[in-house]
C-alpha cells in the first residue's frame, strides 16, 4: 500500500486505485444465513455516499463526535471508513448523551436516544431493508442513503493527527489507527496483497478493529467478518475457510 496514507480514508483511496475489483469486505451472519460480498469499489461507493450523508445531510464538523452503537458488521465497516473520511470522530460504543450525532442499530435505539443530535438507525437486515416503520427519533439509514452522491471530497482536509477514533476508552488519531494497522497485519497473518483474514471478533475493542477491518485493509488483503460464527460450528467453519480462501483467522 502507499506509505504516504496516513488516515484510513487514504488507504481505501489507495486500494482502490490499485485494484478496485478485488474483495474487501465479506460479511456473514450466521443468525440469519447471510452473505455479503463488497468489492473494494462497491464499499468505497457506499463510503462516498455515507460520508455525504455526515457532510450535507447531518451538518456533521470535522472534531465532532459520532457515537457509533453497532455491532461489527459490513454498515459498521463502512460508517467507519466515512467518519475518516469526513474527520469526525468515530466513538465506538459511545455515550450517546456525549456525542454530537449518533448511529444505532436495532439493540441499541433506546440508548440513541440520549443524543441531542442528529440520529440514524440501521436495521442490519440482510440486503440492507428498510425499517418497516422509522424508529421514533430517527432518520432510516437505508432511506437516507441511496439518494447521495457516490463521490465525496470533504468541505475541509482532513487531518491525520486530529482524533479520529474512539474506542475502549482510547483515543487514537487517523495517522495512530494506520500506524497500528501496518503493525498488527502481519501479527494477524496479513502477508500482503491478496491475504484473507477471516474475523469473528466483535467492534468493541481495538482487537475486533485491527482485524476486522483495518490490517485488512493497511496490508491491501481482505476480511471475512463473521457475525453469529458460534452457531456454525467447527465443521462449518473448517468449510468457510476453505471456500473464501482464508489465510489466517482471529477468533
Amino acid at each position: 500500500m502507499n506509505p504516504n496514507d496516513r488516515t484510513p480514508a487514504d488507504l481505501l483511496r489507495s486500494a482502490l486505485a490499485v485494484d478496485p475489483a478485488r474483495p474487501l469486505v465479506t460479511f456473514y451472519d450466521d443468525a440469519t444465513g447471510e452473505r455479503v460480498e463488497l468489492s473494494v469499489a462497491t464499499f468505497a461507493n457506499w463510503v462516498a455516499k455515507t460520508a455525504n450523508l455526515l457532510q450535507d445531510g447531518l451538518s456533521a464538523e470535522p472534531g465532532e463526535r459520532v457515537a457509533l452503537l453497532l455491532p461489527a458488521h459490513w454498515q459498521t465497516a463502512v460508517w467507519l471508513i466515512a467518519c475518516s473520511s469526513v474527520g469526525v470522530i468515530a466513538d465506538v460504543g459511545g455515550d450517546a448523551a456525549r456525542a454530537d450525532h449518533v448511529v444505532a442499530g436495532p439493540d441499541a435505539l433506546d440508548a440513541g436516544l440520549a443524543c441531542s443530535g442528529e440520529r440514524i438507525a440501521l436495521s442490519l437486515a440482510p440486503l440492507g431493508r428498510r425499517f418497516p416503520t422509522p424508529p421514533a427519533g430517527y432518520a432510516d439509514y437505508a432511506v437516507e442513503v441511496p439518494t447521495q452522491g457516490d463521490r465525496f471530497t470533504p468541505y475541509v482536509p482532513v487531518d491525520p493527527e486530529a482524533p479520529a477514533l474512539v474506542v475502549a476508552g482510547a483515543e487514537y488519531t487517523g495517522a495512530e489507527v494506520v500506524e497500528r494497522a501496518r503493525a498488527d497485519a502481519p501479527v494477524l497473518g496479513l502477508t500482503g496483497p491478496g491475504s484473507r483474514l477471516l474475523s469473528a471478533l466483535p467492534y468493541d475493542t481495538w482487537e475486533g478493529l485491527g482485524a476486522g477491518l483495518y490490517a485488512p485493509l493497511a496490508a491491501g488483503g481482505s476480511v471475512v467478518l463473521c457475525r453469529h460464527l458460534d452457531r456454525l460450528g467447527e465443521e462449518g467453519l473448517a468449510k468457510r475457510i476453505e471456500s473464501e480462501r482464508v489465510s489466517a483467522t482471529a477468533r
